[in-house]
């Protein structure tokens, strides 16, 4: 074989293999994107998990980092082995570009109900963290959930053809809710809601259809801000809240702390979902904010 024909068969050898190696590139990139689909499967595989009291066959990167109320904690421990079964409530909120997939659940844990907030931290289809939420419900509680049998309303409508807005924009409108509650008036504050909007609480209707602006609201001068989701497709944008101090409105020492989320179109608030529990006033996420907080939710 000539020197010419080596170097012929040379050059279509590396031809070759980089084509194959381009085409496990993209490959390897989409594959260790979730999508849609994958975040909701993930979801289920982790209420499934949690309802089973086993988290071992969930996909879990090698190191995990796990919070409850905000406090680092061992997966497989507290609540994973108190729950006795899991509701028929669920509120996903997929956030793709950050790959968050985050949710609220409800579970039994025998008479008492738990509202439960996850948020699955995601990389290459793993799950790298997981940021949980408890809040507890007795029977003997004044207030009861009472609308979590069934989607909120409003919660997973279809965005209006032309309504969509940007990811900025929908964080945008989101943050002035925290600002009305600093300055303690959502009219000065901004907050555009809908005239059909509802404001749903740990599973209670606590307004509809214009009465947000018509409440009175305990000013919160120290309420503090994170953005832990967005979805960009179903238009919802869940934040992260501490309420401050407010003397002893929710206990002595503590503070509101919740994951609400806001559905958000066509420049409006049309639906709001929050599931919340009294922690300590010194509670913090300890997870990054996903998007600026903008100096108005200040």
């Amino acid at each position: 074989m000539t020197l010419a024909i080596i170097k012929r068969h040379l050059a279509r050898i590396a031809t070759v293999a980089c084509f194959i190696s381009l085409v496990f590139s993209a490959n390897s990139a989409t594959a260790a994107e979730c999508n849609r689909a994958c975040m909701a499967d993930l979801i289920t595989q982790y209420v499934d998990a949690l309802a089973a009291h086993d988290p071992s066959a969930l996909p879990l990167a090698d190191e995990v980092k796990y919070t409850v109320n905000g406090q680092a904690a061992t997966l497989g421990e507290g609540i994973w082995k108190t729950v006795t079964d899991k509701q028929t409530f669920r509120q996903d909120y997929l956030d793709v570009s950050k790959q968050v997939a985050a949710s609220h659940v409800a579970f039994w844990e025998g008479e008492n109900q738990i509202l439960y907030t996850v948020l699955l931290h995601l990389e290459n289809s793993s799950i790298t963290g997981i940021e949980t939420l408890v809040q507890r419900t007795t029977p003997t509680d004044r207030i009861q959930p009472e609308v979590l049998d069934k989607p909120i309303i409003g919660m997973n409508d279809p965005i209006p053809e032309g309504q969509k807005m940007n990811r900025a924009n929908m964080v945008r409108i989101a943050l002035t809710y925290p600002k009305g509650l600093r300055i303690g008036n959502f009219t000065d504050g901004e907050t555009p809601f809908a005239p059909d909007c509802y404001r749903v609480e740990n599973g209670w209707i606590a307004a509809q259809r214009g009465e947000l602006y018509d409440q009175n609201i305990m000013v919160h001068p120290g309420i503090l801000t994170s953005v832990a989701a967005v979805d960009e497709e179903n238009g919802t944008v869940l934040l992260w809240m501490n309420f401050g101090h407010t003397g002893n409105s929710y206990g002595v020492g503590n503070a509101l702390v919740t994951y609400e989320a806001f559905k958000v179109w066509g420049n409006q608030i049309h639906s709001i979902n929050a599931f919340f529990t009294g922690l300590p006033i010194n509670t913090a996420r300890f997870w990054p904010s996903s998007d600026p907080v903008y100096s108005y939710s200040m």
